[in-house]
């Protein structure tokens, strides 16, 4: 592909990262505005501001619009992320433990929010997370053990699975044939 090539397909794939990405030195307007200006070569100033408005009524953040990310809490910046993520109407959503660091309830909002927007959108979305809560959401899964594929299916099915690391993995179990923090469990007993 050509850069030219390469860049548009760029802008058909959005990325939540775990660690949010905003940038610390830009509001919440200006970490918007970014991608628009970067990546779709947006000059008029009115089309910003309303694709801006238009990303931050979507994860409900409007009265945050200048705001500087130290200013917010873990679960706005997620929201801000995505929102980021959405203002170039991407194709696909890849998200990095999009729940990490946050409480349940917080947790549930952002799975909430990125099913709605993908039934909305109509974006593809690969989730990568420990979380079990995000198989709720998920059409199908793949478990991953030490880089091997232990099952690739619908999300329903999972919990009926016999494989010994999904069984315990999926409830969460600290004792079965995935050993790598069990010393902890034994130690205890």
């Amino acid at each position: 592909m050509t850069e030219k090539e390469l860049n548009e397909l760029r802008t058909k794939v959005g990325f939540i990262f775990q660690g949010n990405a905003l940038y610390d030195s830009m509001t919440v307007r200006e970490n918007l505005e970014f991608p628009l200006r970067r990546n779709k070569i947006i000059k008029d100033k009115r089309i910003i501001d309303e694709l801006i408005l238009d990303a931050l009524e979507s994860v409900v953040l409007l009265e945050v619009i200048d705001k500087m990310p130290s200013e917010l809490s873990g679960g706005m910046k997620k929201r801000i992320g995505l929102a980021r993520t959405l203002i170039l109407s991407p194709e696909i959503i890849l998200y990095d433990e999009p729940t990490t660091g946050l409480d349940p309830i917080t947790s549930r909002v952002i799975h909430e929010l990125m099913f709605d927007m993908q039934k909305k959108l109509k974006v593809t979305s690969v989730v990568i997370s420990h979380d079990i809560e995000s198989f709720k959401f998920a059409d199908k899964i793949a478990l991953l053990h030490e880089g091997k594929i232990h099952f690739f299916g619908d999300a329903k099915t999972i919990w009926e699975s016999d494989n010994p690391f999904i069984y315990q993995f999926i409830r969460g179990l600290p004792n079965g044939p995935i050993t790598h923090e069990i010393s902890y469990f034994k130690d205890r007993a």
